[in-house]
């Protein structure tokens, strides 16, 4: 414990050690010029005193000529005459017009006020300039006359304002001993007791002078410095020589500044020698500096924790503050003679403050460096700091402000309104600001408030409800209430907002329609595969059961079984047709492109189907199939289209009716059309035709999967082109659009 306290206390003196040398540094850095002269006598201060005394002995006592004798000695010259005389013009006429116009509008004024007497008084004024004029332009004496009474007011002035100096002038002839001698005569100027020269030299050299100095009045300095210029008295300038000397009297104000300066003078060497002292001493104990940390290093992870500008900132700020109080220290240095208590410990308190300063700081110092030894740490350091934090926000801040400023314009026209609408919000603030200060644009304000503040405000609030009707109804959009359309009126951006939102609307509108469409379809579609299934399904069931019996003859379990075949392979044709529509709507299906002649795959299907055609009363027209026609498709697929369609026309037109089979070229694709009068009414809505398992026969008693165009449309889509429905009454088309090319 006791060497803890010894390291802690040696801490301390090395910090007290180090403010008490850098304080004798700045003190001395301060003063010290002031006090490297051999004494008092030798300061610029005493010198500037010296030579100030010099002046108003000069002006009270050696050159002191009285006011009445310079009067008397005042010259007016002919220049001096024509420049009053030109003062107020060129010649007497201008000069009488100027005096005339001058006066001519106040007597006006006057008479206008009923005011006789102050006219009267203005036109005695206005002649008595006048005559004046006339005199100064006709009488050299008058005009010099004149010129030597001001002079003799300006000499008045000046020997007034001399007086001020002369308290100041006795105050340093009582700290002063001197003798002086005219260059132009024999007169002796001394405040010593003698009587002629001599003696004042004597007295002089005597050893009662605790300093003396040999002292010249130039000429140049002499009687011309103080008489104005145009006297008889101008150019009477005579020098003097003589000494100065300061006396052994102890009240002496100059004694007491002598004194002063030998305290001062020894004070301030011996603090410096003690300061460098103090300086050597801690560059000898250094490494108690570096231990500061050591001893409360538990304090630098918490310290540490700290953003690294914050940190910089602590340092920076108890660096200043022991500066701070060592300038105090320098500034009350000098005063300690004056009051030794009081600014002897105030100089103890700061020296105190300031070595707790320098303490923190070195120590804050030493655990920023040793956290920060590594870049890569100083880096992280800096990106976590305020600063960079502050920056980054700023930064972001102005993007946001940019891009705000570039969205505000992406139409122009709104942009170009918004500025000037506040624009127009700014000028009637300040117009505000220039009521305020001057109450007589209240009506001009009003004004401006009618005519350009109520049209804003309007504006404003009728823009703002239109907004809010355009928000509310895109927040009823949003849960899905349609509702009524927004009034769109104009063309500007809120105007074309509400379209917008009203297109947006009946999109909504229209895929409620779809989906409700798509939910029947759904349920149609399940109720159809249902159907479908369950009937060859059911007979399969029930003929097996049948079988199952032994009673049954040959002929009707061959006809069983028979039955059982055909409900199976229809079974197997429905499930094949479904899982080869959910292949193609999946897209897992591949295409054999090569160029196949259309009219000859026609014609293979037809083939087909010629047993099932002459069977039937339909007749099929086949115009324009002598040339080939080609494309680049999978022919087997597409020989599953032309199946697919040939099979529904077979099924579903009207007995005794023609079926038109065409295919031609048209540009760069090739056009394959199925005609045919059915005989079920067909739905007028034809995309449902291409639903799966949806027949033309809506009982569902004729074969089929349904499938059949679905699986059609899909093949055609998969070779990038076209299967479109066309129904007049009960006319069904069916086209097909291929591009030759693949």
């Amino acid at each position: 414990m006791v060497t803890k306290w010894k390291n802690k206390l040696s801490i301390g003196v090395w910090a007290v050690l180090f403010t008490f040398g850098v304080s004798g540094l700045l003190i001395v850095s301060g003063f010290g010029s002031n006090y490297v002269q051999r004494d008092y006598f030798h300061t610029v201060q005493f010198r500037n005193e010296l030579d100030r005394f010099a002046q108003y002995l000069n002006m009270f006592e050696l050159n002191l000529i009285p006011l009445v004798e310079v009067k008397k000695s005042i010259t007016v010259s002919e220049d001096e005459v024509n420049d009053y005389r030109y003062r107020s013009g060129d010649d007497v006429t201008q000069s009488i017009t100027s005096v005339n116009d001058e006066y001519q509008i106040r007597i006006k004024e006057a008479l206008s006020e009923n005011n006789q007497e102050a006219s009267d008084i203005l036109v005695s004024e206005r002649d008595k300039k006048i005559a004046d004029i006339k005199k100064v332009f006709t009488e050299d004496e008058y005009v010099r006359v004149k010129v030597r009474n001001e002079k003799e007011k300006e000499l008045e002035a000046f020997y007034k304002e001399r007086e001020e100096y002369y308290p100041e002038y006795l105050r340093l002839k009582g700290q002063f001993q001197y003798y002086f001698k005219s260059s132009g005569s024999d007169q002796v100027y001394s405040n010593l007791n003698t009587a002629g020269i001599e003696s004042a030299i004597e007295q002089m050299n005597a050893n009662n002078m605790k300093f003396k100095i040999s002292y010249s009045i130039p000429m140049e300095l002499s009687g011309a410095y103080y008489i104005p210029r145009n006297t008889q008295l101008e150019n009477k300038n005579v020098s003097f020589q003589g000494e100065i000397g300061v006396g052994l009297s102890p009240s002496s104000l100059i004694t007491f500044q002598y004194n002063k300066y030998q305290r001062e003078q020894i004070t301030l060497w011996a603090y410096t020698l003690l300061s460098l002292f103090a300086l050597v001493l801690c560059f000898i104990c250094i490494r108690k500096a570096k231990e500061i940390p050591a001893r409360i290093g538990r304090l630098a992870p918490y310290y540490n924790k700290l953003p690294i500008d914050v940190r910089v900132m602590f340092i920076v700020l108890t660096g200043l503050g022991a500066m701070m109080f060592l300038f105090m220290m320098k500034d009350q240095f000098l005063y300690v003679f004056s009051d030794p208590f009081l600014y002897g410990w105030n100089m103890f308190i700061n020296l105190a403050l300031a070595s707790v300063c320098v303490v923190a700081a070195l120590t804050q110092a030493n655990f920023t460096a040793t956290h920060l030894k590594e870049w890569p740490c100083a880096k992280k350091e800096w990106e976590r700091g305020l600063l960079n934090k502050t920056g980054q926000r700023i930064k972001t801040g102005l993007q946001q402000i940019k891009r705000s400023l570039s969205d505000s314009f992406l139409n122009k026209s709104i942009g170009v309104q918004l500025f000037a609408m506040l624009l127009l919000i700014f000028g009637l603030g300040f117009a505000s600001i220039m009521l305020a200060i001057d109450s007589d644009f209240t009506l001009l304000y009003l004004l401006l408030l009618l005519i350009v503040g109520l049209p804003i405000m309007l504006l404003l609030i009728k823009r703002i409800g239109y907004f809010n009707r355009i928000a509310f109804k895109a927040n009823e959009l949003a849960v899905g209430n349609l509702g009524q359309e927004l009034p769109v009126s104009g063309n500007s951006v809120l105007a074309i907002l509400a379209g917008n939102i009203n297109v947006l609307n009946a999109g909504v509108r229209t895929l409620q329609n779809e989906q409700a469409k798509s939910e029947r379809l759904k349920t149609e579609l399940i109720t159809n595969v249902s159907h479908d299934l369950r009937t060859p399904l059911t007979s399969i069931i029930t003929y097996t059961e049948l079988l199952k019996r032994g009673e049954l003859s040959n002929e009707e379990r061959i006809t069983y079984i028979e039955i059982i075949d055909q409900k199976s392979q229809r079974l197997k044709v429905l499930i094949d047709d479904l899982f080869e529509v959910s292949k193609m709507a999946s897209g897992n299906v591949e295409l054999n492109k090569e160029k196949v002649d259309l009219i000859q795959l026609l014609q293979q299907t037809l083939a087909e189907y010629d047993d099932t055609i002459n069977d039937s009363s339909l007749q099929f027209r086949l115009p324009n199939m002598e040339e080939p026609v080609y494309a680049f498709v999978d022919g087997q697929k597409l020989f599953r289209v032309f199946d697919n369609l040939i099979g529904n026309i077979l099924k579903y037109s009207l007995e005794n009716s023609r079926v038109y089979i065409t295919a031609q070229t048209v540009s760069n694709q090739v056009i394959v059309s199925f005609k045919n009068v059915s005989k079920y009414e067909i739905s007028e809505n034809i995309d449902e035709l291409f639903e799966r398992f949806k027949r033309g026969d809506s009982s569902r008693h004729t074969e089929g999967s349904g499938l059949g165009l679905a699986i059609a449309k899909s093949i055609v889509d998969l070779h990038e082109g076209h299967l479109n429905i066309e129904v007049d009454g009960d006319l069904f088309k069916v086209s097909i659009s291929l591009r030759i090319e693949g």
